[in-house]
């Protein structure tokens, strides 16, 4: 069985900035692509992030330039480095990956269980 663990998420000032965190844990046989949604009450959940496992990366537009999203395959760990943060980023923000496992034929979408990140003023 495959688990996402995320940590990282807190409260912060506007412009302050926090490091989002989590890991896959289990019968991995490689990881695709990885990613964070976030949701806001009263809204859809949406891609903040992606990264695949050659490096390209994409943002939703109101982060380019404040977010940055690697990994690191060798501990099978996705990050979110959150820069200049705005009280709009308020959200929970959930960790996706895509997943090869042995016992089933094809990738697998996985979600962590959520990690709050508040922006007040």
């Amino acid at each position: 069985q495959v688990q996402l663990v995320e940590s990282g998420g807190g409260l912060v000032e506007p412009g302050g900035s926090l490091r989002l965190s989590c890991t896959a844990s289990g019968n991995i046989l490689r990881i695709n692509v990885m990613g964070w949604y976030r949701q806001a009450p009263g809204k859809e959940r949406e891609l903040v992030a992606q990264i695949t496992s050659a490096e390209n990366s994409k943002y939703v537009d109101s982060v380019k330039g404040r977010f940055t999203i690697s990994r690191d395959d060798a501990k099978n760990t996705v990050y979110l480095q959150m820069n200049s943060l705005k009280p709009e980023d308020t959200a929970i923000y959930y960790c996706n990956a895509i997943i090869e496992v042995p016992t089933a034929p094809l990738p697998y979408n996985y979600w962590g269980q959520g990690t709050q990140v508040t922006v007040f003023s």
